[in-house]
């Protein structure tokens, strides 16, 4: 029995590429048995007719060709520039394959067991690293599992059910860590049983995630019921759902006959699955009568059921179900509240709110009353709203919104007032109604002169419509605090004799009244005031006249931003600005917005006031933030700029604000009347924060006294990066694009992720492409992605079609990284134009870690590369002044420690994990349930038990253990210890690294001074100045990590003490263990809350 698993195989199977030790077989489904060449080189295979790539040992040039031609596809949605951060050039062409028929869905225990019976390829995974392609079976009688070929007796290449221990999904084995060939096995793709009182695995890839699913759920359903006798159409039967299904039927059935009318059922499925067409709820209904041959109009309740199941089971979904509810076809209230914790990531779930869950969601009757979930109220729960990807707290207002206007990127419109492109779009008022409602808090107003003495707005480009400035000023104050009471920008583009710029100062006065913010700006103070100080005001950003000059009227540069422009690219330009007049009426009007011309940082950085605003062209933004990256963050954080798109997008096309908001620059103002990624990437940037139009800069680029470069190619000091892990699932209700011409309604829809941010992060993947799939399309592809400055970052999911005619375009979602929630989520899908589309989403798996990876150091992806540049960007820098150098000398050692204390505590963890057979995204919620199961005995009851020893949760044997059961806890020991280790020393090493900061902070005024003396002057002073600023903000940062570690570590102790009591493990008889592990847990949070306030 488990010598036939675990023992060693015979030969390699010969095979055409090479051999089946032949690293190449069958890893990219392209090679072995049951293949056979279509024409053209593409490879078909002859259970699923599916057209697969060419495989890996046709022509090289072949090859090449595609793979060139496939890079030269251009797809205008997307928008990473840097090639090498593609990770989807290869890939353009590839499908997705499977070996049962498409049509047919999973949607019971007995689809599973009856696709086992039949049999399929799997590849058999050695720790030689040798891969064998081999036929699995399940016997008929259900009681083993078996493979061919094999050398061995047939009665040894099988495995028995009963021997069974566990069934893992992915690749989490010591087998799959340590193979040479993992990263070429796809995660998804690869299973291990388990088996024998040693844990011996039988290590799994199958051709598809779909099957690998099906043999898992299928096996874990066998081992769950091994001791009871089968019978899988009295189990269906007897499944809430065709009770439920039966009932509905029943009631429908108005004469009692037990059968109805087509056109009734059509109309009955319907209206419980509105997403579905009727035609293909009637081509259901004909395969069923023809398979059991019959054409009839009439339909049986058992022809309804089937059809139900069949149209409305999405396998991805009963697959994680079955998961969940440890192999029963529902949900009861505990395997939901495991669920929403572990792998949803809830906090303070309890019992009865999973039970009002289940009410809401439960579609039958007796589920709400008995309280247990099926599968189609499980998926209406996962298409909730509360299961959507966006956090439902970034729904509010959750920033701090007293911090200075500068550090704030602000939601900004340039040329409101126009609906079409800037060349001869009208002017329109409905512009700064929807830019208004859209969160904007900077619009733009052009006014020029108008007839009968009264401003206009309007395109110069095309003043045969306009619309006056009054009605303008009263639409925009019935909208100005409609989405956001924060405060609203205007940015005044004066074009207007002093007649009429004397009546926009008296209507704006009439029409704003107190709403306008003229208070003048104070000397004293270094920066702008809040938002909450500006809550409900009207601030006006324009030209100004000195205050001093005691005159009614004067000349200020001119304002106008295209004409400048157009002047600057003229041959004939000299450098000199145009002058305009200007009346102190509209004047006094600006307060802390005084537009003023940028000339050099070194000119501003001495003489700007905190209240003087520099607008930038795209342009000149451009060249800045190339030459002098760090100069523009540094700049920003104490002035506020506002950049505006190049005059030669004559068809007003937007940049990309993610090059200015990497520099700081607050007010990037784009064309709301133009859709695409750019725009997308604003409007999922500025929909966090409550949407309230501003969202609070990353501290690092706050700070006074910090380092960070816009361009920066690595980790950024004192930033802890993370990975992010992205399973792509399955799409729901995908529509043809609108664009498409020519083309059917079928389509072959793939995936795109891109990750927007700093450069270092900017990266993009995509899926296989799944053919003539819209309703439904499986993925089921995971990704990894290092994100160094989360703050920053953005994920963009767009959707699209591999086989186009016009427009590729299916649907797009952009989302801040801080506004992730973990877990199962759906992702509602917005169209080109931004508008969400009913019913058409994305599932996905979201998890975010500390670090990825886990086995040996070699095999661990980012992790190991995570970890050297951990090092390097936390190593303090030369100033080259000794007095300074010294004091950070210091530093060296409690740094080193505070990485120590870190990665110990994270290295514990993941092994933990390892040997739990988890991937590194798992919860330890998960990891705690899955080690109960090791530890607690056939008879339930534990072979450990839970001691409390101050405060912290060990667990101690009671009698003797397996080596297995030994090797576990050591692990768990290890965790415990390392955790214990940081959480007492956090704070002395925290408090050396404190100090040396202060230490340092001292010498910053007088580090110019200190320099001169030194004979440090410009290239090498700036060099000690940056240097400077780097080592304070690794210092800072690496103190953040450290506090924020030993906060994790106490929060670990407390969900591990808890998940040990709900997992029964500690002595069940005795109440004073139980008295004693409450006190503990109190303990802890004393612990918690007496450090909290002692720091306060």
């Amino acid at each position: 029995m488990a010598e036939g698993a675990a023992g060693r195989e015979g030969p390699p199977l010969p095979d055409a590429a090479g051999g089946e030790d032949d690293p190449r077989v069958g890893l990219d489904g392209a090679s072995g048995d049951g293949l056979a060449v279509a024409p053209g080189g593409r490879s078909r295979d002859r259970r699923s007719g599916v057209v697969l790539p060419v495989a890996a040992g046709a022509p090289a040039d072949s090859e090449a060709n595609l793979l060139e031609a496939a890079r030269a596809t251009p797809r205008r949605s997307s928008i990473i520039k840097d090639p090498s951060n593609q990770k989807c050039g290869g890939r353009k062409k590839t499908v997705s394959f499977s070996s049962m028929p498409s049509e047919k869905k999973i949607s019971s225990a007995s689809d599973c067991i009856s696709f086992m019976q039949a049999g399929c390829e799997l590849k058999k995974v050695r720790p030689s690293s040798r891969i064998y392609n081999r036929f699995f079976t399940l016997d008929t009688d259900l009681q083993a599992l078996r493979w061919e070929p094999s050398k061995k007796d047939l009665e040894k290449a099988k495995l028995d059910i009963a021997a069974i221990k566990e069934i893992r999904l992915g690749k989490n084995t010591e087998t799959f860590r340590n193979n040479g060939l993992a990263d070429q096995i796809c995660e998804d793709c690869a299973f291990s049983i388990l088996h024998g009182e040693n844990y011996e695995s039988l290590d799994l890839v199958a051709n598809s995630a779909d099957v690998a699913n099906i043999w898992v759920s299928g096996l874990r359903y066998l081992v769950s019921r091994s001791k009871q006798p089968f019978d899988f159409m009295e189990d269906y039967q007897n499944t809430p759902r065709f009770l439920w299904l039966k009932t509905v039927f029943e009631a429908a059935d108005i004469d009692g006959n037990g059968i109805m009318l087509e056109d009734t059922a059509v109309e009955l499925i319907k209206q419980l699955n509105p997403t579905l067409k009727e035609s293909k709820i009637r081509l259901k209904f004909k395969e069923i009568q023809k398979s059991k041959e019959k054409l009839t109009t009439r339909v049986t309740e058992e022809e309804f059921c089937e059809a139900f199941c069949e149209l409305c089971t999405r396998p991805e979904v009963y697959f994680l179900l079955v998961q969940i509810s440890k192999n029963k076809e529902y949900l009861d209230a505990h395997d939901l509240m495991l669920f929403l914790e572990a792998e949803q990531g809830v906090t303070h779930i309890t019992e009865d709110m999973c039970l009002d869950i289940i009410r809401r969601y439960e579609l039958s009757e007796e589920g709400r009353q008995k309280g247990f979930l099926a599968i189609d109220g499980f998926t209406q729960y996962l298409l909730a709203p509360e299961c959507d990807i966006f956090d439902p707290e970034q729904k509010k207002v959750v920033q701090d919104m007293t911090q200075p206007l500068s550090h704030y990127y602000i939601n900004a419109s340039h040329n409101t007032y126009l609906i079409e492109d800037q060349f001869r779009g009208p002017a329109d008022i409905n512009g700064y109604v929807r830019a208004l409602k859209m969160g904007c808090r900077s619009i733009e107003l052009d006014v020029s002169d108008g007839p009968d003495n009264e401003p206009i707005l309007c395109n110069r480009n095309n003043m045969t419509t306009h619309v006056s400035f009054r009605s303008v000023i009263e639409a925009i104050n019935k909208f100005a605090f409609v989405a956001s009471e924060y405060p609203l920008i205007l940015c005044l583009g004066n074009h207007c004799s002093l007649s009429q710029q004397k009546v926009m100062a008296q209507q704006m006065k009439k029409v704003f009244a107190n709403k306008l913010y003229t208070e003048a700006p104070l000397p004293s103070e270094s920066y702008l005031p809040s938002p909450e100080k500006l809550k409900r005001m009207i601030i006006v950003k324009g030209k100004k006249l000195p205050s001093d000059a005691d005159v009614l009227e004067g000349e200020v540069t001119d304002e106008d931003e295209e004409a400048e422009m157009s002047r600057r690219m003229s041959v004939d330009y000299n450098g000199e600005q145009k002058q305009i007049w200007l009346c102190r009426e509209l004047s006094d009007l600006v307060s802390i917005c005084k537009s003023v011309h940028y000339r050099d940082f070194e000119l501003s950085m001495k003489s700007q006031n905190y209240w003087e605003i520099c607008s930038f062209s795209e342009t000149e933004a451009s060249r800045i933030a190339n030459e002098y990256p760090e100069d523009f963050v540094n700049y920003n954080k104490k002035f506020l700029s506002r950049i505006y798109p190049s005059a030669m997008r004559i068809d007003s096309s937007n940049l990309n604000p993610q090059d200015f908001w990497n520099c700081g620059c607050q007010i990037v103002a784009m064309n709301f009347q133009t859709p695409g990624p750019m725009m997308d990437l604003y409007t999922g940037w500025f929909l966090q924060n409550g949407g309230c139009g501003y969202v609070l800069r990353p501290s690092v680029m706050r700070d006074e006294v910090s380092y960070f470069s816009a361009n920066t190619k690595g980790i950024v000091p004192g930033v802890s990066p993370l990975a992010l892990h992205i399973k792509i699932i399955s799409g729901q209700n995908f529509p043809k694009p609108k664009g498409a011409c020519a083309k059917g309604d079928v389509i072959d829809p793939y995936v795109c992720i891109e990750i927007h941010g700093i450069p270092a992060d900017c990266s993009e993947q995509r899926t296989k492409t799944v053919q003539q799939n819209s309703d439904n399309p499986i993925f089921d592809e995971t990704f990894e992605f290092q994100v160094n400055l989360p703050e920053l970052a953005m994920i963009r999911f767009v959707v699209l079609d591999d086989d186009y005619i016009g427009d590729e375009f299916i649907g797009q979602y952009t989302i801040p990284f801080e506004c992730l929630q973990p877990g199962y989520r759906h992702v509602p899908l917005r169209s080109f134009v931004g508008e969400i589309m009913e019913h058409v989403t994305l599932f996905v798996h979201i998890a975010i870690t500390n670090r990825s990876g886990g086995g040996k150091a070699q095999k661990r992806s980012l992790s190991v590369r995570m970890g050297k540049k951990v090092r390097e960007y936390t190593m303090l820098r030369n100033i080259g002044l000794k007095p300074i150098d010294d004091i950070f000398k210091i530093a060296v050692h409690p740094l080193r420690e505070a990485i120590d204390l870190r990665e110990n505590m994270q290295n514990a963890i993941v092994s933990v994990k390892e040997l739990c057979g988890l991937p590194p995204i798992a919860s330890l919620k998960q990891c705690l349930l899955t080690l109960s199961s090791r530890l607690i005995t056939s008879d339930s009851t534990p072979s450990v038990s839970l001691v409390m020893k101050d405060t912290f949760p060990y667990l101690e044997p009671l009698g003797s253990i397996s080596d297995v059961q030994k090797k576990m806890l050591a692990a768990y020991d290890l965790m415990i210890q390392e955790s214990r280790f940081l959480i007492e020393m956090a704070d002395t090493v925290q408090e050396k690294i404190v100090q040396c900061q202060k230490a340092g902070m001292e010498f910053h005024e007088e580090l110019h001074n200190l320099g001169a003396k030194e004979g440090l002057k410009g290239r090498k002073l700036n060099k000690a100045t940056e240097s400077f600023a780097w080592n304070i903000t690794v210092l800072k940062g690496q103190g953040d990590l450290l506090k924020n570690a030993k906060n994790e570590a106490i929060e670990n102790m407390k969900q591990i003490q808890l998940a040990c009591l709900s997992c029964g493990l500690s002595k069940a008889p005795s109440s004073s263990a139980e008295a004693k592990s409450k006190r503990g847990l109190e303990a802890i949070e004393e612990k918690e809350s007496g450090e909290e306030n002692g720091k306060l």
